[in-house]
């Protein structure tokens, strides 16, 4: 009867263990989700982008929306382009391309964001300190609900607005509303 016992006690704390352990990964909020394909958020919106897909040349989301809205940016923040000079509307094509890249490297150090890697990847650091430039206009943080957001620049402001489904969505160069998505590219 002992061993039985002892068998019984111990199978319960591996099991009981093993269900912790569960219940502790499930609850481990996902990092830089492009798995729904979409730049989303949702409840408080600081931080929305900190936890985004990486953008970069040649890589899986360099045709896309995701990297039009990172476009945006760049233009708002006045970067430097190949040729030297500021990062323009007709450069937002959806295309990550060296141009985009170099103007990314161009953002990241040399007295502008300063931040600790300047290799031109739109990482969770370089797409987070993005986000600290967003502002709220209206709408409700509340899940759910529409938010309407500015992203102020260093040269320019443009309209941003978290949809009900906590998708992010902007205007393009053509003033045409288009959903930020990963696995989308419709922008030009």
């Amino acid at each position: 009867m002992r061993n039985r016992s002892t068998r019984t006690r111990i199978t319960a704390a591996t099991m009981g263990a093993l269900a912790a352990a569960s219940v502790a990964l499930s609850a481990t909020p996902a990092a830089a989700n492009t798995g729904d394909g979409y730049v989303r958020g949702y409840d408080a919106y600081e931080g929305d982008w900190g936890d985004e897909g990486v953008l970069k040349f040649g890589g899986d989301y360099d045709h896309s929306n995701a990297t039009c809205l990172w476009q945006k940016v760049l233009w708002a923040e006045g970067a430097t382009e190949i040729d030297g000079t500021t990062f323009d509307e007709e450069d937002i094509d959806g295309i990550f391309g060296r141009n985009t890249e170099l103007a990314t490297s161009s953002m990241q150090g040399h007295g502008r964001w300063d931040l600790e890697y300047v290799d031109g990847i739109v990482g969770s650091t370089t797409f987070g300190r993005a986000d600290n430039q967003l502002e709220v206009t209206g709408g409700s943080e509340d899940r759910y609900r529409t938010l309407y957001l500015t992203y102020d620049g260093a040269l320019y402001d443009f309209s941003v607005i978290r949809s009900t489904e906590g998708k992010y969505m902007f205007k393009d160069r053509n003033d045409i509303w288009r959903t930020a998505g990963y696995n989308t590219w419709t922008c030009s």
